[in-house]
């Protein structure tokens, strides 16, 4: 696998089938490369329509009733949740992930249609509810959208989309008013409006907050109006395993989900007009994460292997300060499913950071001392460790009066005291976890994607919005935009597709791994080696992937990831497994892997330092690489079991021929992909051949590099002023 950073001056990529000239597309912007008309097909049609006889059932999941539809109308606006047998659903929309993002979208899609929300674990266990310092938005009149969006481009290091920026810091605050609309609670002043805290890389006091437990009242607030939504499901325990695509040229549509029933160990295919990814990220491809045990990657992986184009995976963000349980004076008892968060808003409040021989490091590294965005203060961290040879850093917030310390960080404070800390005369021992993927699947302005029938919004989506690193307290409030900002396109979507009730049998169906089917002895060998391999890619992962790089490390994570994954995968087919057969285990572990790859291949393409990706051999900012990293489809059959679909559909037209009427832009794409491929043959000749044809066609050199399967994207053509070029430079080489 492998990745591209490409620039040049081609305007007209064909991106998978799915480039638009005309309405909605912005040239020269992060997301040139494929935005699209919100509606660029009239009606989606996989039948003559949905049987009258239909009838409406819910099981397995909560809900609260059906809402009766017109079966008469002409076009299928909504269709009934149908289960035409326990292993088969079929719903107007499917939505992936019960955080922020899938709950909010979902509330809103079900005025217009029947929902399916598939969450991997309980409906509350999400990213969403482990979030605790809040939601930034300009909810002050001393602060102003433009500062919003200074504030967020400098984290990023101006690798940010000015346009998906300006978008979520304008609309940020209407979208608070809707949480607390719906009941969500958030913290006032004593002068009763909402107290705004502030936090690293924000100029202003502008984040709204429920004390240290935001995401999990906005969890509660959303959770509890989609379950009393009669038109919303929620299937609890269901693992989605891969989507459902079908293929025509380069065109490729999803149809929906296959789903692992943990409970049951059943295999559930969902259909739907429309499937929104809002499954989070892939904190656990390292040993130490905030995120749940259900942050796998697994709509990161299952997009790729749909085809959906990925980007800025080399962009993981540590977060600085998650406690670390040495230097407690209580240890616990059993070790930690993922590490315990100690928020922002600590340091934001006033919060200190010590080495163990209580000296404050923190001005040294940066003038903004512990108000430096999360990249500079998890770098400076662990200089400090490394050079002093010690495991953990201190965070003093005990100078601050005591009231005030457990009023806004309660839940801290009560977990610290359970292990004999007591917050408010103590520091606390901190030390970085993997936090937050800054890439994913890569979105349009509306959540759209390559991929048709495909949106997807919260963190498993990269939008152009957090650049090379995120700014405190933005992915609450890009989760809540763009979950909005997607309701309109896949409804306008919804109203004009209709469902075909065969169409289940289109696809082979996954075959869950079972004692009868392999045996008790290989089914507990290959538990067994799963998770040793699944610790051993998080080593890895941690000792060459993780907040300092350089190109030797990265070729050698790379190089120790392809033989594990090779020795797993070798012992899983020589022990009776097969391309459909599924377990959750295995499953997860597939994941992992293609998600720490593409993590892998995009830093290696990256020669440069920038945000999250610091490379100790290419050091400094490099103002001609300010371009987004970008992974293109590959080919499937060359691919190992984690990067390939386990389904294939069995009828290779599924969508309807009329949509690609448009002949012309047909061909000449295609053409264009032709003289790409010849133009890269040519250009891996000698060096100066090769500089003489990409001059010739107006494309930088180095394009000629790139690995078959991928592509190019346009150039991005923003801007930096040399003087913050040049301050990037400094910060990166003082840490």
């Amino acid at each position: 696998m492998a990745a591209n950073v490409s620039a040049g001056n081609i305007h007209d990529f064909y991106l998978a089938g799915q480039l638009y000239r005309g309405q909605g597309y912005r040239q020269d912007s992060w997301s040139s490369g494929f935005s699209f008309r919100a509606n660029p097909f009239k009606e989606l049609s996989w039948s003559s329509g949905v049987s009258k006889a239909l009838k409406a059932e819910r099981c397995g999941c909560y809900s609260r009733g059906v809402s009766a539809i017109d079966e008469s109308s002409k076009l299928c606006t909504s269709i009934r949740a149908v289960s035409v047998s326990s292993s088969t659903k079929y719903y107007d929309f499917t939505v992936i992930g019960s955080g922020v993002a899938g709950l909010r979208y979902a509330l809103e899609v079900a005025k217009q249609g029947t929902v399916a929300v598939i969450t991997k674990d309980e409906p509350h266990e999400s990213n969403t509810n482990y979030a605790q310092g809040g939601v930034s938005a300009v909810l002050c009149p001393l602060d102003s959208v433009e500062s919003h969006m200074h504030d967020t481009m400098v984290a990023g290091a101006h690798l940010c989309d000015e346009e998906t920026v300006r978008v979520v810091c304008t609309e940020g605050p209407e979208r608070i008013r809707e949480l607390i609309a719906m009941g969500a609670s958030f913290d006032h002043g004593e002068d009763g409006n909402l107290h705004l805290a502030r936090e690293g890389g924000h100029s202003h006091h502008r984040i709204v907050h429920a004390a240290d437990m935001t995401g999990r009242e906005i969890e509660r607030a959303l959770l509890e109006a989609v379950l009393n939504d009669p038109n919303i499901s929620v299937f609890k325990h269901h693992f989605a395993i891969d989507l459902l695509t079908s293929q025509d040229g380069l065109n490729t549509a999803c149809h929906g989900v296959d789903t692992l029933n943990i409970k049951t160990n059943e295999v559930v295919r969902f259909l739907s007009k429309v499937t929104l990814l809002a499954s989070g990220g892939a904190g656990h491809i390292y040993p130490s994460t905030t995120n749940p045990l259900v942050a796998t990657g697994d709509g990161m992986a299952m997009a790729h292997r749909a085809q959906a184009v990925i980007s800025n995976m080399e962009f993981v963000q540590f977060h600085p300060t998650a406690l670390a349980d040495e230097g407690l004076p209580i240890k616990p008892k059993t070790a930690r499913e993922n590490a315990f968060l100690i928020t922002e808003a600590v340091r934001g409040d006033g919060g200190i950071l010590y080495n163990l021989g209580m000296e404050r490091f923190m001005p040294v590294y940066d003038d903004r001392a512990e108000l430096a965005p999360r990249d500079v203060v998890a770098r400076s961290i662990d200089d400090q460790l490394k050079k002093r040879n010690e495991k953990y850093v201190l965070l003093d917030i005990s100078h601050k009066p005591r009231e005030k310390i457990l009023a806004h960080f309660p839940n801290i404070a009560s977990e610290c005291l359970k292990n004999g800390l007591d917050i408010t005369r103590q520091p606390i021992p901190v030390v970085p976890a993997a936090h937050y993927m800054c890439g994913g699947v890569r979105a349009g302005l509306q959540g759209e994607t390559n991929v048709l029938g495909l949106f997807v919004a919260g963190e498993v989506a990269c939008t152009g919005l957090h650049g090379a690193n995120r700014l405190a307290s933005n992915s609450l409030l890009e989760a809540l935009v763009f979950a909005r900002r997607a309701v309109h396109p896949s409804t306008e979507l919804m109203k004009r597709t209709r469902l075909d009730l065969s169409a289940s049998e289109k696809w082979t169906r996954p075959v869950v791994a079972t004692v009868r089917s392999l045996g008790d002895e290989v089914i507990s060998k290959i538990l067994a080696l799963t998770k040793e391999v699944r610790r051993e890619l998080q080593a890895v992962m941690w000792k060459y992937v993780g907040i300092v790089r350089s190109t030797t490390r990265l070729n050698t994570a790379e190089r120790k990831i392809a033989e594990l994954e090779a020795k797993w995968e070798t012992f899983l087919f020589e022990h009776g497994w097969e391309q459909t057969v599924v377990a959750l285990e295995a499953c997860e572990m597939r994941n992992l892997f293609c998600c720490a790859k593409l993590v892998v291949s995009s830093a290696l393409a990256r020669h440069e330092s920038r945000g999250l990706h610091y490379m100790t051999d290419f050091p400094y900012v490099e103002e001609s690489k300010r371009i987004p990293t970008i992974i293109l489809p590959s080919s499937p059959t060359t691919a190992s079991w984690s990067s390939r679909q386990l389904q294939f559909s069995q009828e290779t037209r599924v969508i309807p021929s009329w949509i690609f009427r448009n002949k012309i832009m047909m061909i000449r794409n295609l053409l264009f992909l032709l003289l790409v491929f010849f133009l890269v043959k040519s250009c891996n000749g000698e060096e100066e051949d090769r500089a003489e044809t990409c001059e010739a066609l107006e494309i930088p050199a180095h394009i000629g590099n790139v690995t078959a399967g991928y592509g190019f994207i346009p150039p991005v053509k923003t801007s930096a002023s040399k003087t913050e070029t040049e301050r990037c430079n400094s910060l990166l080489s003082t840490s």
